[in-house]
């Protein structure tokens, strides 16, 4: 027996301009939910009569293949995606774009599908696979809207080549289809071979100048994850290390190009202000005292050699990025799925958060924007108290927070790093994304937990 699931949503593009959009690399890629753990595996092509998708995706606790075929293409208007191998009995996606005047169209996903096992896979797993399409949907038609408007508002910005170091980490493997899909040409920097849209760099030397040929900007990402083990002396190096001595050996690459990128974009983080209670901080206020308050001040410094050649610098002071992919909610979710998260510390130290399309979106507003140099605070405008944000996570998922954890516990269980990353914090006010009038998709938290976990 086939079920059908249906989508329609009104979406301010043309139908042709939503078809280029599907057929531009990362397509698939964006529209992939941050909590799905789906990978693709390959593909051949683009979207064309037989061309296909191999896809990794979860199947409860295991992992299976997913082989999706494209066919019956009608370009600016409709194609469908026919499953060739996968979890399904029989799996048919049509993707149709029907105009509704003269700068807007319909979005339409129908699927028609069959689960194995006929009669008991219906009984097992029926409701809840409907229950899934409905959410991944409602989430696709969303990103999608909210991307189409994002690009449109920077309209007369022609189509730029950039180079993004991390573009496999929490924020660049969101930015990057986010940036192909909207037609810019981006080339991921890797530290391995580089392969097809790709070239090398090392955090030591670089990159050879030469490959920057064409390159419009320069987004750097990579670093060391701060929270990736306990500190001790050598992990406090290596933190340092992978930051400064990667941007400066960015930096003196992108000042000895030539011609040189315009722009170079890079990552630095909020930690850049220490422990301020409630004081509230901008971009104008001075830097704390500490490690990571040290490290991002030296951090920033290091791509003084690009400043220095004539290159616009942003500097990007990311708060919490919130996204189900990874990063600190990731790690938050396993308790309080359970109901054993609660309360750290006092509750009272604020969190500067922001959602993982406002980040990425923040990315793309400094690129297109030339008025923008210096220190940028990527940060929600409503901060929100740990206590604040322990109930709102706990009430998105519907589940308890009863278990508080104490200073002298975190400090145990994380060592120092518990300090700047759990038991302190800022009040850090988002003054020029707003100024230079940045839209928030998530201004509240509880809207953008809503959305990065599906609920």
């Amino acid at each position: 027996m086939t079920a059908t699931f249906r989508m329609r949503t009104r979406i301010p593009a043309t139908a042709e301009e939503l078809w280029r959009w599907h057929a531009r690399p990362g397509a698939l890629e964006r529209l992939t939910p941050p909590w799905e753990r789906a990978e693709v595996a390959s593909r051949t092509g683009g979207i064309e009569d037989g061309s296909r998708v191999v896809l990794r995706v979860p199947l409860g606790p295991f992992r299976t293949t997913w082989v999706v075929e494209h066919r019956d293409v009608s370009p600016g208007r409709s194609f469908r995606d026919v499953q060739v191998a996968g979890p399904f009995a029989r799996f048919e996606h049509e993707h149709r774009m029907e105009a509704d005047g003269s700068g807007a169209a319909f979005l339409e996903d129908r699927i028609e599908y069959a689960l194995p096992l006929g009669a008991l896979g219906r009984a097992l797993a029926g409701r809840r696979v409907a229950r899934r399409l409905e959410r991944v949907f409602a989430w696709r038609h969303e990103t999608l809207r909210e991307d189409v408007a994002r690009h449109a508002a920077a309209e007369g910005v022609a189509p730029m080549r950039i180079v993004v170091t991390g573009a496999s980490g929490l924020v660049g493997s969101s930015l990057v289809p986010f940036l192909t899909t909207g037609g810019h040409e981006v080339v991921r920097a890797v530290r391995g071979a580089a392969g097809t849209g790709e070239v090398r760099w090392s955090p030591e030397t670089g990159f050879d100048p030469a490959l920057l040929a064409g390159a419009d900007a320069v987004v750097h990402l990579a670093g060391e994850g701060i929270a990736n083990a306990r500190w001790s002396a050598a992990v406090k190096e290596r933190l340092r290390a992978s930051r400064v001595k990667g941007t400066r050996a960015v930096a003196e690459t992108v000042a000895r190009a030539s011609p040189r990128p315009r722009t170079l974009v890079v990552a630095s983080a909020v930690g850049f202000y220490g422990d301020r209670g409630e004081e509230p901080v901008d971009e104008t206020s001075a830097p704390g005292t500490g490690f990571l308050c040290d490290v991002a001040r030296d951090w920033e410094a290091a791509a003084d050699p690009a400043r220095a050649a004539g290159v616009r610098v942003v500097h990007l002071r990311f708060g919490v990025v919130l996204s189900a992919a990874g990063g600190a909610l990731r790690r938050m979710l396993l308790p309080f799925r359970l109901g054993v998260g609660g309360v750290i510390g006092s509750g009272a130290q604020r969190m500067p958060w922001i959602s993982i399309d406002d980040a990425v979106g923040a990315v793309h507003h400094v690129l297109v924007r030339d008025d923008l140099a210096g220190p940028v605070n990527v940060v929600a405008p409503e901060t929100a108290t740990n206590r604040e944000f322990t109930k709102t996570l706990g009430r998105v998922l519907g589940r308890p927070t009863i278990f508080p954890m104490p200073a002298f516990a975190a400090r145990i269980a994380f060592g120092e790093m518990a300090g700047p990353l759990l038991l302190t914090g800022q009040r850090v006010l988002p003054k020029r994304l707003a100024e230079s009038g940045f839209r928030w998709r998530h201004g509240t938290l509880e809207s953008a937990l809503r959305h990065v976990l599906g609920r």
